[in-house]
C-alpha cells in the first residue's frame, strides 16, 4: 500500500500548493476539507495543517481536534493551522498591529530536525493578519523574525509524536528553504519512503484498473488532449482493446488536428475510432455569435453524438475520464472558509443516463504529473507537451456566426 500525508484543508489559497511539495519529495499525499473524517490506517504517515483566511478567534472558527491526530501520527501546522495549535493547547494568539505581509528573514532560535540542512537567516513568506503572543507552557520556541515573536515552535515531547508550527508560508516559491522543511517533516519526522514515483504510479494503476474493470469494456471520448491520452493510455495498458476511444471532429478543430490526432493514437496503439460530426456542428451553429452560446451548443452537441456511439457498443459498462486532481479539488468546497471555485466539465460531465461506471485514473494527479506519467508510459513528447485546445476551439475565437469558410 502506498504510504500518505494527509492535507486538512482550511481555505487557503495555497493549500494546493503544499500538496505540490510533498509530491515533489515523492510522498503522496491527498487534500480533504479540514472536518473530513480521518481514517487512521497503516499507510497514513503524518498530517498538515493548512492556512486559511479566517481567524482562530472568531466565534465559529473552523476546528479540529489535533491531540487527537497527535495520539496517532506526527501533525505540521501552517499559520492558520500553527495558530490553531497554540490557542487549543494553551497559548495566545492575538490580532496583529498591522497585517504582516511579504518576506521576512527567519532566525533560528533553536536546533529541530525541522530545520535540517536549512540555513540560518533564509528568506520565509509570511502572510496574515493574527500572531500568536503567547506560547502553550509545554511548546518551544523554534525561530523568530524582525517582525513575529513566534515563527516557528514545536511541543515539547519526551515519548510520542512530534506537533510542529509555523507562522509563515513554507510551501511558496518565495519561502527559499520550504520545501526543505517540508521534505525534513516528511523523511525525517514521518519516516517517509519517497517511493512515490511515476512508475510506481504506473504499475499500481494498472493493477487497480485491472480489478476495478475485470473483463469489461471502457468507452471514452478522447480530445488529442494530454490528460484524455494519458487516461486512455493507463486503461489500454491494463485491459487492452477492451478500451474503446471516441473522437470526435467537430468542425472547429485546429487545422489538420482531427487526423494528426488519429495518426499518434494508431502510433501509441490506442483503440480509437473517428468520427466526422463537422455538419452537424456547423448546422447547430449556424447564425450564431455569443460566445457563450457556442460553448453551450458545442458541449450539448459532443455529449448527443458521444450517447449515440454509447448506445452503439452495449458490451460498454465502464466511462473512462481524464479527471485530474484540481478538478476533483476545485469541486468540492471546504465548508465555511472558502467556496468552490468552479464546477468542473471533468467531475460529473455526462448524464446519468449512460448508466456506465466512472473510469478515473489520474483523479489524484496534478497536471506537471500526469504528463511525468505520459513520458513513463512512452506517449510520444510531442503529444505530451501538445499546446491544449479547449473544446470549443476555434468557434470562440471566430467572432460572429461559424462557417466552414471562416474555420477554413
Amino acid at each position: 500500500m502506498t504510504e500518505k500525508i494527509l492535507i486538512l484543508d482550511f481555505g487557503s489559497q495555497y493549500t494546493q500548493l503544499i500538496a505540490r511539495a510533498v509530491r515533489e519529495a515523492n510522498v503522496y499525499c491527498e487534500i480533504k476539507p479540514f472536518n473530513s473524517k480521518i481514517e487512521f490506517d497503516g499507510t497514513l504517515k503524518g498530517i498538515i495543517l493548512s492556512g486559511s483566511p479566517a481567524s482562530v478567534n472568531e466565534p465559529d472558527a473552523p476546528n479540529v481536534d489535533i491531540q487527537a491526530m497527535l495520539a496517532k501520527i506526527p501533525v505540521l501546522t501552517v499559520c492558520y493551522g500553527a495558530q490553531l495549535s497554540a490557542k487549543n493547547f494553551g497559548g495566545k494568539v492575538e490580532k496583529s498591529n498591522k497585517r504582516e505581509y511579504g518576506r521576512a528573514q527567519l532566525r533560528i532560535q533553536k536546533e529541530d530536525i525541522i530545520f535540517q540542512n536549512v540555513p540560518n537567516n533564509s528568506q520565509v513568506w509570511v502572510s496574515h493578519s493574527d500572531s500568536i503572543t503567547q506560547l502553550p507552557e509545554n511548546f518551544e520556541l523554534l525561530a523568530d523574525t524582525d517582525s513575529i515573536p513566534v515563527a516557528a515552535f514545536r511541543k515539547k515531547q519526551d515519548t510520542g509524536n512530534s506537533l510542529h508550527g509555523f507562522q509563515f508560508h513554507p510551501e511558496v516559491y518565495h519561502s527559499s528553504e520550504g520545501k526543505t522543511m517540508i521534505k525534513n517533516f516528511l523523511v525525517g519526522i514521518c519516516g517517509c519512503q519517497q517511493n512515490w514515483t511515476p512508475a510506481s504510479f504506473v504499475q499500481e494503476t494498472v493493477d487497480k484498473l485491472k480489478a476495478q474493470i475485470g473483463d469489461g469494456h471502457v468507452i471514452m471520448a478522447l480530445s488529442g488532449g494530454v490528460d484524455s491520452t494519458v487516461a486512455a493510455t493507463l486503461i489500454h495498458k491494463a485491459i487492452g482493446n477492451r478500451l474503446h476511444g471516441i473522437f470526435v471532429d467537430n468542425g472547429v478543430l485546429r487545422k489538420d488536428e482531427f487526423q494528426n490526432v488519429l495518426d499518434i493514437y494508431e502510433r501509441v496503439g490506442l483503440n480509437v475510432k473517428g468520427i466526422d460530426a463537422k455538419q452537424m456542428f456547423y448546422d447547430a451553429l449556424a447564425g450564431k455569435s455569443d460566445p457563450e452560446e457556442k460553448r453551450k451548443i458545442i458541449g450539448k452537441l459532443f455529449i448527443n453524438v458521444f450517447q449515440i456511439e454509447a448506445s452503439n457498443m452495449l458490451e460498454a459498462k465502464f466511462l473512462g475520464q481524464g479527471t485530474i486532481y484540481p478538478d476533483v479539488i476545485e469541486s468540492v468546497s471546504v465548508h465555511g472558509p472558502s467556496q468552490t471555485i468552479k464546477s468542473h466539465h471533468n467531475v460529473g460531465g455526462l448524464p446519468d443516463t449512460l448508466h456506465l461506471s466512472l473510469v478515473e485514473p489520474l483523479r489524484y494527479l496534478f497536471k506537471d504529473e500526469v504528463r511525468k506519467v505520459g513520458l513513463e508510459l512512452g506517449i510520444p513528447a510531442d503529444l505530451i507537451n501538445r499546446h491544449p485546445f479547449p473544446g470549443p476551439g476555434l468557434a470562440i475565437r471566430i467572432l460572429g456566426d461559424i462557417t466552414p469558410e471562416k474555420v477554413d
